[in-house]
Parts: C-alpha cells; structure tokens; sequence
C-alpha cells in the first residue's frame, strides 16, 4: 500500500514540474493546467498573483494579469513576450497544482545583416529565466565552444560563417538556440575598361608617365574630362553672351534718355495760333424791316393875347 501512495506522489511531482518553454523576444508562449474546463483556476506569475476564478464563476484579475495576457479555458497564453515575462507560472486547479518555466531567450549580432570579411562583429546571447548559476556559452558547427555568452570577433573570417548555437542549462537540461552568421566576400576591383581605338581622345598627343611607365595624355589635352577645343567653344559663347548683355543694356539706357528728352521739349514749346490783322466788317442792316423815321420836333405851346 505504500509503495502504491509513494509511486504516485512521485507522478505527482513530475506532473507537477512541468516544462520548460524556451522563446524569443515577441513570440506567444502557452501554459496548459489540467482540464479544459475547470470548476476553480488560479495562475501565478512567481510570487504574483495573475488571475483566479472561483467555483462561483467569479474572476479576480492581480497586477500581472495585462493586455497581452489571456485565458483559453484553463490554458494561460501569453503574446508578444517580454524579458520581464520569464520566469515560473503556477497553476492551482481542482487542487492540484503544475509548474512550468518560461526562459526568453535573445540572440543577436551587431552589427546586423552580412559581415564583410575583416570586419569586427559581436555576438551576444541573453537568457532572461534562468536559475543563479547556469552557464551561457556559444558554439559552433565547424568550432569549439567558447566559455562565454558574447562573442567579440575582431576580424570576421570566411570561416566564420555558417550556424552558431547558444546553448545554456536549467535543471540539469541542457537547451540551445541558433543564429545564422552570414559573411560577405570583399568584391575584387573591375579593371578599368579599355580605350576604343575610334575615339578622338586615343589621336590626341599623348606622353608617358615617368613613375609607373603608363602613358597618359597631356594636361593641356584632358580637362576634367573634356578636350581643350570644348573648352575654347565653352568660353567663347560666354563671352558673345556677356556682350549681347552689355549692348542691349546700352540700347536700354539710350531709350530712355530720348524719350525723356522728348518730354521736356513739348512742355516747353508754346502753342500758337494763326491770327489775321484786318479790321472789323460793319453789320449788314437786317432785311425785311422798315426804317424807323426820326422823330418829330416837339409841339410848342401857343402864346396867348
């Protein structure tokens, strides 16, 4: 009889310590407790209580129940993990009680993207979750281990290349992530191309070069590219323009001052009008009227006797 009650105590403590749930930075990590249904539930986050749903169907949410946290039926599911995320979640259900542990693990390298060859990179490897203690080292396929979490490549080799592994134990279980490493080759140089035998500039006057034998052309012949006679035609049309300029300026100035000149000449000059000196014609008499005749002398009164 009691070896029946110790071999279920002993599936008892195995059932209740759970797993280990290893993920990255962002992904959503599941926690399942027992039936899907459970008539009381209650999660821990560490010492932290999350949620408990009573046998009334009443819920109770703590401080570590957040927006990115949810219940599916009796399954806690957690989105976009944190490294503040990691850690133990307890379930107690129908008076039992599972464990699991949640380990955040990043890995990364900076600089990001390709590595060119010679180049220095670093490698990093954090595991938030872990028990005091645990070691952290990187390995890879075509190398030995090496006895620390960052990688410090001074310069990055061909052989560098390839997959390298973070790995790190919990519980006497030894657990690793990958990262890729990908290293770009330095491109050769492009020979310069070579010169057509039709073009113009291979008939200019060229002169070899003391120091390296190379003959190139004479400095009056290239410019920046360009040969002088581009030059000579570039200079004069600068200067038939600037002169253009100058003389429609000119033509300009002249226009004006006459004009003005005009102006002040008509205010000047007087208007006259033509007048003719001949002295006055008498008034005709007007037609069709008679003559009036002078008037009669006066009657005088007669004298008496």
């Amino acid at each position: 009889m009691r070896t029946i009650e110790w071999f279920g105590f002993v599936l008892g403590a195995l059932s209740a310590a759970g797993k280990v749930i290893i993920k990255k930075p962002g992904e959503s990590a599941e926690f399942s407790c027992g039936e899907s249904s459970p008539s009381s539930l209650v999660w821990n986050h560490g010492n932290n209580r999350m949620i408990k749903i009573e046998k009334s169907g009443m819920r109770r949410k703590g401080l570590g129940y957040n927006e990115r946290t949810r219940l599916s039926g009796s399954k806690l599911i957690v989105s976009s993990v944190r490294e503040e995320d990691s850690g133990r979640y307890t379930c107690e259900v129908d008076e039992r009680s599972e464990e699991h542990t949640l380990l955040v693990v990043s890995v990364s390298a900076s600089p990001s993207g390709d590595l060119p060859v010679g180049s220095a990179a670093q490698l990093q490897c954090q595991v938030a979750g872990l028990n005091p203690g645990s070691t952290v080292q990187w390995t890879r396929s075509n190398g030995g281990p090496h006895s620390d979490s960052t990688v410090q490549l001074k310069s990055v080799a061909s052989s560098d290349a390839g997959i390298w592994h973070c790995k790190f134990s919990h519980n006497g279980e030894t657990h690793s992530v990958s990262l890729e490493i990908t290293v770009k080759e330095n491109a050769p140089p492009t020979p310069a191309p070579l010169p057509s035998q039709n073009s113009k500039d291979d008939r200019e006057p060229t002169h070899p070069d003391s120091t390296s034998g190379v003959t190139k052309p004479p400095p009056y012949v290239l410019l920046l590219g360009l040969s002088w006679w581009v030059w000579v035609a570039v200079g004069v049309g600068c200067l038939v323009v600037i002169l253009l300029m100058v003389l429609v300026c000119v033509l300009c100035k002249r226009i004006k001052r006459r004009k003005r000149k005009m102006q002040k000449m008509k205010q000047l000059k007087p208007k006259h009008y033509c007048q003719c000196n001949r002295p006055t014609a008498a008034a005709r008499p007007q037609q069709g009227r008679r003559r009036e005749k002078p008037p009669g002398l006066a009657l005088q009164p007669l004298l008496k006797e």
